[in-house]
């Protein structure tokens, strides 16, 4: 990708990651502009964010809509129309239409707060994520960033960063110091996609 790469954010809650990309952007860091964030939650801070960097916003859920193609081609349409070139899901809740697999292949990115393959799969998300490391007594965990497919943190890895687990960590400290990690690790992929040096294909 030689042009600047336009990013499609779908996120749920908060959107940390979310603004870490719009940092990334606007701080040229990375050369790409977050052009649409799509939110299953009309309460999502992640866009209120998105508003105040005047960036376009789109609430949907698949239960406004009598079956998946017609979901999935509302949610095609708009990234046609901001002629979105990568997604990257930013603690979205919602599993991604096959549909939009098929028509953005190799091109969907995912954060994950812990060293896939361990730790990941439905329910494996948040909070739930750092509870699990530390009742397996891991010594270290960390981010991964990932392409998806039809199975929940499946996809090719494109990169990791690690950290030691403290003697002291309890989930919400281990939670902090790996959003940390996220908030460096996903522009920097998104930099080095651009750059070529992380294929896609």
């Amino acid at each position: 990708m030689n042009e600047r790469i336009r990013i499609a954010v779908f996120a749920s809650h908060g959107g940390s990651n979310l603004q870490a990309l719009i940092d990334g952007a606007e701080q040229g860091t990375m050369p790409a502009d977050v052009v649409l964030v799509v939110s299953n939650n009309r309460k999502a801070h992640a866009l209120e964010r998105a508003e105040k960097h005047g960036i376009r916003t789109l609430v949907i859920s698949d239960k406004q809509f009598p079956n998946e193609d017609s979901y999935a081609n509302e949610l095609l349409s708009n990234l046609r129309e901001e002629s979105v070139n990568l997604i990257c899901l930013a603690g979205y809740m919602k599993k991604i239409p096959k549909l939009l697999l098929h028509e953005y292949p190799h091109r969907i990115l995912n954060i994950h707060p812990a060293l896939l393959p361990k730790f990941g799969g439905k329910g494996m998300y948040g909070r739930h994520v750092h509870e699990a490391v530390l009742a397996a007594g891991e010594s270290e965990t960390g981010v991964t960033v990932h392409l998806i497919d039809e199975i929940y943190d499946h996809g090719r890895i494109l990169a990791q960063k690690r950290l030691t687990i403290n003697v002291n960590d309890d989930p919400d400290t281990l939670q902090k110091r790996v959003l940390k990690l996220e908030h460096k690790l996903y522009p920097e992929v998104i930099a080095k996609i651009a750059a070529g040096e992380i294929s896609l294909e």
